[in-house]
């Protein structure tokens, strides 16, 4: 009898303890689930992300960014400091305060460690970079940048996740067109109101279902003149102004091609393919001694990747520094120049639809490439003695990008998805042949695409395709339904920087500061959709565009 007493009290115990546990357990799950509810869901860590998410907090809803870097402000704290701005009059809002507090920044003895504050100079892209009658500065370090959005994202007491990375399998759920959730690779799942894609490639627009196109459009589908295959067209000087062979033995074909010219016909003229424009890291580079880390041998390094570049030497080409673009400290932002530089011309046709760990391989092949490219300046016997000498004084800031051996954490992703939403930009609204309708943000930049592809002329010579720069005449106006998908495809989403454009209006919509511009009219769009419970597609404009406006938006 005192035995079965005993039995039945364990199994009262081991029941209660089991419903206790289910219960803990269900109550863990429901706190995590809250904890990660917010009005606004924000994919990216961007400067879009940034200036979206603060703009949130400032409209008074709660966001959350879920960030898959771990460094803020994408391009701009990734090396990309010489601003490419056009006319800045027209930035306005949370992109002007950035600059604004990169200008507070550099007026304090502090920020000049390397170099006196008026050795540096005034110089900039059309107005001054030090602007002090508009308490603005245009050109900065990268390290500099990063600690602003990092200042922006304490202020405002933004949540950020980092290293939160999309399951673009099956993270995105929907229910009757609205996007109530995303999870990450890590199992962490985020819900919203509303959700705002904030990357360069455009992981949620694809995962949520909605329309996107990868590549060039054939010219004539939204009747422009300089979209498609651009053979014969030679803009900038990113192009082989002499004869130059493109094989391993000079005009010997059965020699085989030098590494990465492509060995197929670049396409008709005007006609669409799914090439994108090349990549590179825009590096930060200096030539005062005590700040110098000299560039390194990289793993594998091959010289015969650089022959062509050699050949180009041999010419006379002596372009080689033109776009060392001085920022404050000794430093540089270093781009692109000239028919063989840093772009990695043909190397990144995949990167838009590609695995994470795909990605990660040919942004692994581009850093080996471009140090590899610093390496053979400096030290082959190829490159003329001047240009080589001058190169050896040259070599990564010891003092950015430190925790990644000096080598910016972003590369520069020009252009990967583009969304088809309610309206398309093209370069007929940024030529002012058609009006934009209901604009929520401005841009200027000239409509920019570097290279595409590298190929070999009927002629036997190698040549570029696909570098084009035409000027938008002025500012231009970009229209609110270029932020927002078609209504039957999603009703919850805005797109900031993978906006709904032509390859060729891209090419001047994905500055910097106009990325800023459009993920704070997000964040304000989304914030009124929020509040009136409707589709981010039936926000009224006019009630957006004064709301904009007295934001400090600049709108025509």
């Amino acid at each position: 009898m005192k035995k079965n007493r005993i039995d039945l009290t364990l199994i009262i115990i081991v029941f209660v303890g089991t419903i206790s546990l289910l219960w803990s357990c269900g109550q863990k799950q429901e706190t995590t689930a809250d904890s990660n509810r917010a009005d606004i869901i924000v994919y990216g860590g961007t400067s879009a992300a940034v200036i979206a998410a603060v703009e949130a907090k400032k409209s008074g809803k709660s966001v959350i960014v879920v960030s898959p870097d771990v460094h803020l402000g994408g391009l701009s704290s990734g090396g990309l400091g010489f601003t490419d701005t056009g006319d800045k009059s027209v930035i306005g809002g949370l992109a002007r305060e950035f600059y604004h507090r990169v200008w507070q920044h550099y007026n304090t003895d502090v920020a000049w460690k390397w170099q006196p504050k008026e050795e540096y100079g005034n110089k900039g892209q059309g107005t001054p970079a030090m602007d002090g009658e508009n308490r603005t500065m245009w050109i900065f370090e990268p390290h500099v940048a990063e600690k602003v959005f990092e200042d922006l994202v304490k202020e405002y007491d933004i949540r950020v996740d980092r290293d939160e990375w999309l399951n673009r399998d099956d993270g995105v759920k929907k229910v009757d067109g609205k996007i109530v959730s995303i999870t990450t690779l890590s199992g962490e799942t985020y819900t919203g109101k509303v959700f705002l894609d904030a990357t360069y490639e455009g992981d949620l627009i694809a995962s949520a279902g909605i329309s996107y196109h990868v590549g060039r459009e054939a010219a004539d589908v939204y009747g422009e003149e300089w979209n498609g295959v651009q053979t014969g067209v030679l803009h900038h000087k990113h192009w082989f102004e002499s004869d130059i062979s493109p094989y391993i033995v000079p005009g010997d074909p059965s020699s085989g091609l030098l590494p990465k010219i492509s060995d197929e016909h670049p396409g008709e003229k005007y006609s669409g393919d799914g090439k994108i424009q090349a990549y590179c890291f825009r590096m930060c580079m200096t030539d005062h001694e005590p700040n110098r880390v000299p560039f390194p041998k990289p793993e594998g390094y091959d010289s015969l990747q650089y022959e062509l570049l050699g050949r180009v030497f041999d010419t006379g080409w002596d372009g080689w520094f033109n776009k060392f673009d001085a920022i404050p400290n000794h430093k540089t932002d270093t781009n692109n120049h000239g028919p063989f530089s840093s772009d990695n011309i043909g190397m990144n046709y995949e990167y838009p639809e590609a695995s994470y760990e795909r990605r990660k391989e040919i942004i692994k092949e581009h850093e080996q490439y471009q140090k590899g490219l610093l390496w053979f300046v400096a030290n082959d016997s190829r490159v003329p003695d001047g240009i080589r000498t001058e190169m050896q004084k040259w070599g990564l800031a010891k003092d950015e990008f430190t925790d990644n051996d000096n080598w910016p954490h972003q590369i520069y992703v020009r252009e990967a998805r583009r969304m088809i939403g309610e309206f398309v930009m093209t370069e007929n609204e940024l030529l002012k042949k058609r009006p934009t309708p209901n604009s929520v943000g401005m841009g200027s930049y000239t409509m920019d695409s570097h290279n595409v592809q590298r190929y070999v002329k009927e002629d036997g010579f190698v040549q570029n395709e696909g570098d084009i720069g035409v000027s938008t005449n002025g500012p231009y106006a970009i229209a609110f339904g270029s932020l927002v998908p078609r209504k039957k495809e999603c009703t919850n989403l805005l797109v900031p920087v993978c906006v709904s454009s032509t390859h060729i209006a891209f090419g001047s919509i994905r500055m910097e500061p106009v990325f800023m511009i459009l993920g704070q009219s997000a964040a304000v769009a989304a914030s009124m959709a929020i509040e009136q419970d409707i589709a981010v597609q039936e926000v009224k404009y006019e009630m957006l565009s004064k709301a904009l406006t007295e934001k400090g938006q600049i709108l025509r």
